[in-house]
């Protein structure tokens, strides 16, 4: 995976998931940021492990933030 790809886990209907995604885009916009959308409900181990925290955004397995996402969380771990 790409220097600053992400892995954004969410699920349809899901009010944070859009308010990551809107993070991430704004993100996307100013920086080489790039991410990928799983939907949880693809997977039963992704489901069980993710569902009582999506949104999550992951980086190198390694989460970044999940629940309420802000853009300066993510925006302090690209400077990094």
């Amino acid at each position: 995976m790409e220097k600053n790809t992400f892995i954004l886990y969410s699920r349809e209907q899901c009010p944070l998931c859009v308010k990551a995604k809107q993070v991430l885009d704004e993100l996307k916009r100013e920086s080489d940021l790039q991410y990928a959308e799983i939907d949880i409900h693809s997977d039963d181990v992704l489901l069980e492990k993710y569902g009582l925290m999506i949104p999550v955004i992951e980086k190198d397995g390694r989460i970044i933030q999940y629940g309420s996402v802000d853009i300066s969380t993510i925006r302090s771990f690209l400077e990094k």
